[in-house]
């Protein structure tokens, strides 16, 4: 029988039984005389012959067993599949996040221009600079101070430097003429006023040092804009910026949400020993606010995307990332050439921490700012959304080729950590 052992040991018969069968239910009756009498004939040697009949298994309960360790093994290949997974969302976190944003808003623009009609980016930045005043430790202002070396060559960078390059942008020939517009227009701007925080919170960089060149020169970069505008786009053509308006917008939603995060950190008992240990919780919640900027962005101008030649979009798009790469190798090369000529590895300027903040906030050009403007151009420079389209394309490459780059540099650290450690 299936499962069990069956032993089966042939004796002679005694003579009680010799001329009868014996019946057993699982096996034939057997009921030979030769056999018989051939047992007879040996019972005087009394040799009894054991022989062992060992039941198998039935097949179906094999193949049931080895469908239960396929199945085994296939959950233990998804488990580790799913960890994988989920380990490279967690080191690509923002600029998976990113790239979902923008084919989210082309999937469904209609949920982003909802989001925009509730001022939802506003609230994003909001909420990102909220984030970075509750992050702000005592020690990380000190050391913004101590930088401030820093912070004047990246003010200077922003607001004086890098709209040089609007010139070489008005030479490139593309229809329609707007995007080449805008782009120079873009290089005018300040830097951007959540990501270049953002990333540099991700990359261990200082982030206190990226606060203060965003809020001053967004702040300065009002007064400013007109005159870069008139200089190096307009030639001479005077140009009306409502400057109260964008300062006012600026003060909102930047200066104040940065200070009142610091001032719950200060107020609140336990509330900086809970951030601090949760630093990896919050800087995904502030990738999250960031992703939503992309969202609402290529929702808005997803109509202008249909209408315009897709490979004289990608001659705009591959203007754009030329562009973000020449700003920063330009200040790469100003920061490495500062170092160099102040002292070398006791300068100020040859501190990691400070030379990412100054690299990755330097090299960034805000889009809220520019549409705002834009939007108060009245058309002097053409069509207000192809002005504002390859900057939207623009905004998001430099976002996100610096996330990945800022994910490269984490992974050298990790792996520069592991070498010492192995030593």
């Amino acid at each position: 029988m299936a499962g069990i052992i069956q032993t089966l040991i042939l004796t002679p018969p005694s003579p009680q039984t010799r001329s009868s069968c014996r019946l057993h239910p699982n096996f034939r009756p057997i009921c030979n005389p030769y056999f018989t009498r051939f047992v007879s004939s040996t019972r005087s040697r009394s040799i009894s012959i054991p022989i062992r009949i060992r039941a198998c298994e039935r097949p179906d309960r094999v193949d049931s067993t080895g469908s239960e360790a396929a199945k085994v093994l296939n959950s233990g290949k998804g488990l580790v599949l799913g960890k994988q997974l989920l380990n490279f969302v967690d080191r690509n976190f923002l600029p998976l996040a990113l790239i979902g944003g923008v084919v989210l808003g082309l999937a469904n623009p209609t949920l982003g221009c909802l989001a925009d009609k509730y001022y939802l980016s506003k609230v994003s930045t909001f909420g990102i600079f909220f984030i970075s005043g509750l992050t702000l430790r005592n020690g990380e202002i000190d050391a913004a101070v101590e930088a401030w070396p820093v912070g004047v060559l990246g003010l200077c960078s922003i607001l004086f430097f890098t709209p040089y390059f609007s010139r070489i942008i008005l030479q490139i020939q593309l229809q329609p003429q707007e995007f080449v517009t805008g782009l120079a227009l873009f290089c005018c701007m300040p830097t951007t006023l959540s990501s270049g925080v953002a990333l540099t919170q991700l990359a261990g960089g200082n982030s206190a040092l990226a606060l203060a060149m965003t809020v001053i020169s967004n702040l300065l970069g009002i007064l400013i804009i007109p005159f870069s505008i008139t200089r190096f786009i307009a030639a001479g053509v005077g140009v009306s910026v409502p400057t109260k308006q964008l300062l006012r917008s600026l003060v909102l939603t930047l200066l104040i949400p940065l200070l009142m995060g610091k001032v719950f950190r200060e107020s609140f008992k336990g509330l900086a020993g809970f951030v601090d240990q949760n630093r990896k919780l919050f800087s995904k919640m502030s990738a999250i606010c960031l992703s939503l900027a992309p969202w609402i962005q290529v929702s808005r101008s997803s109509s202008l995307l249909l209408q315009v030649k897709p490979e004289v979009f990608l001659v705009a798009i591959g203007m754009g990332v030329f562009l973000h790469v020449i700003l920063f190798a330009f200040n790469a090369l100003a920061i490495q050439g500062l170092s160099t000529a102040s002292g070398g590895n006791q300068s100020v300027f040859s501190k990691k921490e400070n030379a990412n903040a100054f690299v990755l906030v330097s090299s960034q050009k805000t889009l809220p700012v520019m549409a705002a403007v834009v939007e108060q151009l009245s058309g002097a420079f053409g069509e207000t959304g192809l002005l504002v389209l390859p900057c939207v394309a623009a905004h998001l490459n430099q976002i996100i080729m610096d996330s990945f780059l800022v994910n490269f540099w984490l992974r050298k650290d990790l792996a520069s950590k592991h070498a010492k450690v192995g030593k």
